[in-house]
């Protein structure tokens, strides 16, 4: 399953931002409020299920609405020099290190310091705090290559050895592979044979964002003035409130209103059942989610996971006349798999065996058997033909 990290500094709404995306109604999914450990939960991406323009309407949708899960990671919170160490650095580094991409959330209120620290709204600049989180995982990379740089230097003098491949060995805790390290070494301008450690900071840099991409949240952009939304948003962050999601999250599993998780807006069945308070808070997340299309907290776990890691998702069946599975059931499964991904990739992803197995596969949609190779598009529905069962 993709996993995302939520990183950033102390008191910026992250862990308000995560206790809001993981507390999906348990109709969406199998997954009620679920934490993994003190620091991993789910989370979901929505699409539109493609059943709502199909003759057959499945069970696992809510209102048309597909939700897929995926895990998020609570990060501790990051302050200037973690690398060394400082603060719960190695914590936050060692978390950092499971993570497909990384959402960090900065404070758009201006209201805390770059170390975390409560301050008046509007004093500090929000945007002061994008570049820390890149070189504390930059300076973390170097330090990691730096001490086993003078050994693969010495092995890159044997033609045998790749140093491509070594350092990709050495690093493939962090999920960075040969191509990411050829890719970086050209973007840095260098031949990595012949550079000094002193010398690879930039590549660092570059290797980091290729390995671990990352989007920027703007949290707390409920308490933000006019000046920082528009300072935040132009950086190209994508404004969220963690704390007005999870209220109206809290409030559609009271049944206070109708809300799924990633509307523009909400609607209240019942407005007597409300008190005055009740009422004049949901009022003013109304005029928030009215002003910047809605909370920004699925759009911001949606983007991270179809923009900057390039998914599709896909739907496998054992019967493409009736959509279902060999328990009758429609549509019970959806993959998020890599745009570019094949019928045979998806047979891999449904199980080992079937993948091994594999014969051919039927577009359900177009009921024509298509190529091992073909290119999936995003929302295919496909019936895999494998000799496994």
């Amino acid at each position: 399953m993709i996993t995302l990290a939520l990183a950033g500094k102390p008191n910026c709404g992250k862990s308000t931002l995560y206790r809001a995306a993981t507390m999906a109604p348990a109709e969406i999914a199998n997954y009620p409020f679920t934490t993994i450990d003190a620091n991993r939960g789910v989370a979901y991406v929505r699409v539109p299920c493609p059943c709502t323009s199909l003759a057959h309407r499945c069970g696992v949708c809510a209102d048309g609405i597909r939700y897929i899960a995926v895990h998020l990671i609570d990060v501790a919170g990051l302050v200037p020099e973690a690398h060394t160490g400082k603060g719960l650095g190695n914590q936050f580094l060692d978390h950092l290190r499971q993570a497909d991409a990384i959402i960090q959330v900065i404070d758009a209120s201006g209201s805390t310091d770059i170390e975390g620290n409560p301050d008046n709204p509007g004093s500090h600049d929000p945007l002061e705090e994008i570049p820390m989180l890149k070189t504390e995982m930059a300076m973390w990379l170097f330090g990691i290559i730096e001490k086993h740089w003078p050994k693969m230097q010495r092995q890159a003098q044997s033609r045998s050895f790749s140093i491509y491949a070594g350092l990709a060995d050495i690093l493939a805790g962090l999920s960075i592979q040969e191509e990411h390290v050829m890719e970086a070494e050209r973007e840095a301008g260098i031949e990595l044979r012949l550079t000094a450690s002193g010398d690879l900071i930039e590549f660092s840099k570059i290797l980091m964002r290729k390995a671990k991409p990352m989007i920027i949240a703007g949290n707390k952009a409920d308490l933000a003035s006019p000046e920082l939304l528009t300072k935040v948003k132009d950086s190209g962050a994508i404004l969220t409130s963690g704390a007005a999601e999870l209220a109206l999250r809290t409030a559609a599993a009271s049944h206070m209103i109708i809300y799924h998780p990633g509307d523009a807006s909400f609607s209240i069945p019942d407005k007597g059942k409300l008190s005055d308070a009740q009422k004049a808070g949901l009022m003013k997340m109304k005029a928030y989610m009215d002003a910047h299309g809605g909370t920004g907290v699925q759009e911001i776990i949606n983007r991270a996971v179809f923009e900057l890691l390039d998914m599709i998702v896909l739907y496998p069946v054992e019967d493409e006349t009736h959509l279902t599975d060999g328990q009758g059931r429609v549509l019970p499964d959806a993959f998020l798999m890599k745009k570019g991904s094949t019928p045979h990739d998806l047979a891999y992803q449904v199980h080992t065996d079937i993948g091994k197995g594999f014969l051919y596969a039927i577009d359900a949609k177009t009921k024509m058997r298509i190529k091992e190779s073909a290119v999936l598009k995003d929302g295919d529905i496909i019936k895999i033909v494998s000799t496994a069962k």
